[in-house]
């Protein structure tokens, strides 16, 4: 699983040479130059599952703008978060690994001073950086040590944690402030006026965009709202429970009347990557420009009326990490794609590092490049895909703090209350040693045709299924005991990626 894949400059030139000759007999042709590397946008929804896209046949949802991109770009039918919840999977996106070899294993735990970003990479290859949301891997005050400028961003406007309508953000690690307006809208506004500011530096740009939609508590715009007035009787005829606006704790409520506002809010950060595109137009940009947005884990619970898979938010079967992914980058895959090979957010880093010529971080790396997928050269991922969704020993009892307590002190609000405080403080933990004990936890191996799921504990503890994703990709069919070969070898091979992991979490990678 460690698969360093490190590109040299070299192999970016012929890379680049291959784009010539691949598209040098389509009408339209490509003018590659080996100097322009292209601007890059990540754009990243927060709980935004696989089936709430238009393009996914999702029966109301309106979502104009990404079905226009899943038509004329890149559709990952089979793309997935790298974690079934949202810290550790912003962890992945910004390392390449996973989470758990950083100690960041669910919501509230930081990321490690000493990971290498994908921003300081970028930064190393000429381009400017900015980040602009949900951060979620740490404080983003100014003496954090995991704030976003730690990790290689030149400027960023971001919160600790979620946020709704007129958001509280800090601007390089101010004391927050109130933006006034739809948030998806105001991040948007930020990355075209880091852009304009960009231009005389001719240097191209890598923004990183993390909404903090469609996150609960759902507020939004009346506009948008009308346009899910109409939702059938019988759709989400049911209670949830969720966060109040109004008291910042839980309520229930009918799950129709919360769709209605976290549709809402969907079309509205819909809308946002809309307003990006036309702007990059507008300024001759877009076509070298790669734009990806995909979710960073699946639907939670109250949001799940209509998700095809076992699962959820939080599980790690395939309604807890299958999300949407829709990629464009019109100068150099410009023709539609639609492809079910396997993708993961923790193949980010590796994809921009063959792109840009950079060399990867000389640690293990749990992501590969998917570069050759997008040239129309990859037809099966050649590894599985491993996820783990594990805690600390102990839930971090008798464990000690990896970095000062005063520094993982949160300071940007949000509506959601948390032990009756309206900010975050985060944690992480050093681990001596490895232990039997710290293997346990949810956790699966994803291959071409089969997956393995495994609960619980370790040894005759553990609960395992085994699934043929491709004939079953909802799950239903435990096909263990007719394949229990093809259990046992993925099952040896998980636990040796997750010795792989624990080496790292107790800090090998550092020395």
């Amino acid at each position: 699983m460690d698969n360093q894949n490190n590109f040299s400059h070299k192999s970016y030139l012929l890379m680049v040479m291959a784009f010539v000759l691949i598209f040098s007999c389509d009408e339209k042709k490509v003018e590659v130059m080996t100097d322009n590397l292209p601007n890059v946008i990540l754009l990243l929804g927060d709980d935004h599952g696989w089936d709430e896209t238009g393009y996914n046949g999702h029966p109301y949802l309106h979502t104009p703008v990404l079905d226009e991109m899943a038509e004329n770009g890149v559709r990952m039918d089979r793309f997935y978060s790298a974690s079934p919840v949202c810290s550790p999977t912003r962890g992945s996106i910004i390392t390449g690994r996973h989470p758990n070899r950083y100690g960041t294993f669910t919501p509230g735990f930081s990321i490690r001073p000493e990971e290498i970003s994908i921003a300081e990479s970028m930064q190393e290859a000429g381009y400017v950086t900015s980040h602009l949301g949900k951060w979620h891997l740490g404080p983003v005050k100014d003496d954090s040590p995991t704030n976003p400028k730690h990790f290689g961003f030149d400027e960023y406007l971001s919160h600790d944690n979620f946020f709704e309508m007129n958001p509280h953000l800090s601007r390089n690690g101010a004391d927050p402030v109130i933006f006034e307006g739809e948030s998806s809208e105001i991040l948007i506004a930020e990355a075209i006026d880091f852009i304009e500011r960009s231009k005389g530096k001719n240097q191209p740009f890598f923004i990183v965009i993390w909404y903090g939609s469609p996150h609960e508590p759902y507020s939004a715009k009346p506009k948008d709202l009308a346009l899910y007035d109409s939702l059938p009787e019988d759709f989400g005829n049911r209670m949830v429970r969720l966060t109040s606006n109004e008291t910042g704790g839980p309520v229930e409520r009918l799950q129709r009347d919360v769709l209605r506002e976290r549709f809402a809010e969907i079309t509205a950060m819909d809308r946002s990557i809309g307003q990006l595109r036309s702007y990059l137009d507008g300024e001759g940009i877009r076509d070298n420009t790669l734009l990806w947005y995909f979710g960073d884990n699946g639907t939670p619970q109250e949001g799940n009326a209509t998700v095809p898979f076992r699962g959820q938010k939080g599980r790690v079967y395939e309604g807890g990490v299958r999300v949407p992914s829709v990629l464009e980058w019109p100068s150099k895959v410009p023709m539609p794609l639609i492809t079910d090979v396997h993708g993961v957010s923790s193949d980010v880093f590796p994809t921009l590092s063959e792109i840009t010529g950079q060399e990867l971080p000389d640690r293990p790396i749990d992501g590969i490049s998917l570069l050759p997928l997008l040239v129309g050269e990859m037809d099966v991922r050649p590894e599985p895909i491993a996820f783990w969704n594990g805690r600390p020993r102990n839930n971090g009892k008798g464990l000690v703090d990896y970095i000062d307590p005063e520094l993982q002190k949160g300071t940007t609000p949000l509506v959601k209350l948390s032990n009756g405080i309206p900010t975050r403080n985060f944690k992480n933990f050093k681990h001596p040693d490895i232990q039997e004990q710290d293997f346990s936890g949810p956790r699966t191996l994803l291959g071409n045709q089969y997956k393995l799921v495994i609960h619980g504990g370790t040894g005759m503890e553990a609960e395992k299924e085994l699934f043929d994703i491709d004939a079953d990709p909802a799950e239903e069919n435990n096909i263990l005991s007719e394949h229990p070969e093809i259990a046992e070898n993925m099952e040896k091979t998980l636990y040796d990626w997750q010795q792989s992991v624990l080496e790292s979490l107790i800090g090998n990678d550092y020395q």
